[in-house]
């Protein structure tokens, strides 16, 4: 279907080959800061993530600690690829190309706390999304993405804490290894918030590629060969939770947000053409915790130390049929890239 619309159009064919990183800046939003194997390949075949993470306590001052661990399941499933021609009211012809994926995901955090109070179980978060990536002749390259999701204590399903997020940018091309896009994210946790976004993509060789967005994330790659590469990554990250507090009369229900910055290293290995295997250490830095109660209400804000922290994760292709193969191959998309 799409093999002769791109075979002649060179220019579309070079606006979706530099799509693809755009993506990766709207799956950043979607997966947060937790590093992974980011193939190309996840854009446009079936695949499944499974990650854990430790970090150990910190002092938080008042003899208490705080640490945590977090394991999470996610994927992503290509919904359609399309192309088409339109021809508007001025006889200009248009030849647009869109593909549509759906993310979800499911995480479970087990806060460590010494002598606090806290979730006897910690969080479980699933939340679901979707993104489209479209190019164009006219209006050139454009990512939109909106999701939402659940968060809610182990203990109990009497403290849900939804969120959401919605998000559109559009991206330029300043060379064939250089674009930047730029554009805003409509965020709800707890409170609504507008965040302006401005993404670059940078390759400078074979070997070295600079890649981020900010105010979220950015990363540092090198490649050692097809099969092995090297992130290093700075970015945001952290949770929110509600939880119920017992009191002598009444359960009182409660709110944490818990956010750092990372600064991290991690190596992965591309094995089997279908698995990718990543490895990672850094330091989590610049934290905070604070508790609020169902008035929205400041209750306590700590700062625990810095600490190191570590994480795994194992990618399965699920599949690549024989169409998103001839498509990824023909745009010149290949599989390997950033690991957030």
């Amino acid at each position: 279907m799409a093999k002769a619309p791109f075979a002649g159009k060179s220019i579309l064919s070079r606006s979706l080959w530099s799509l693809t990183p755009l993506a990766l800046f709207f799956l950043l939003i979607a997966f947060g800061s937790q590093a992974q194997q980011f193939g190309l390949s996840r854009v446009f075949y079936p695949n499944v993530t499974v990650r854990a993470e430790y970090m150990p306590a910190a002092s938080i001052g008042n003899n208490q600690d705080f640490g945590y661990t977090r394991t999470s399941f996610g994927g992503m499933m290509p919904l359609r690829s399309e192309v088409d021609v339109s021809l508007s009211f001025r006889k200009k012809v248009d030849l647009r190309a869109r593909h549509f994926l759906m993310l979800a995901n499911a995480t479970q955090i087990n806060p460590t706390y010494n002598n606090a109070v806290k979730p006897d179980n910690g969080f479980k978060t699933a939340s679901l999304g979707v993104v489209m990536l479209q190019a164009s002749l006219r209006d050139r390259l454009w990512v939109y993405g909106g999701g939402l999701g659940l968060t809610e204590s182990n203990e109990t399903f009497f403290t849900p804490q939804p969120f959401f997020w919605g998000a559109a940018a559009r991206m330029r091309i300043l060379g064939i290894h250089t674009q930047i896009a730029y554009g805003s994210a409509l965020v709800y946790s707890q409170k609504l918030r507008v965040i302006p976004i401005f993404g670059i993509n940078k390759r400078f060789n074979k070997q070295w590629r600079v890649a981020a967005l900010l105010p979220f994330a950015a990363d540092v790659n090198y490649k050692f060969s097809e099969w092995l590469n090297l992130d290093m990554m700075a970015g945001f990250d952290g949770y929110s939770g509600g939880f119920q507090q017992l009191s002598p009369t009444e359960k009182l229900i409660r709110r944490s947000n818990y956010q750092d910055i990372k600064v991290s290293a991690a190596l992965n290995a591309h094995l089997f053409t279908v698995l990718n295997v990543s490895l990672e250490a850094g330091l989590s830095t610049f934290r905070q915790i604070r508790t609020f109660n169902s008035a929205r209400e400041t209750l306590a804000t700590q700062t625990p130390g810095m600490m190191p922290f570590v994480g795994a994760s194992v990618r399965y292709i699920t599949s690549k049929s024989k169409l998103s193969s001839q498509f990824t191959r023909k745009l010149g998309l290949g599989d390997g890239g950033i690991n957030w």
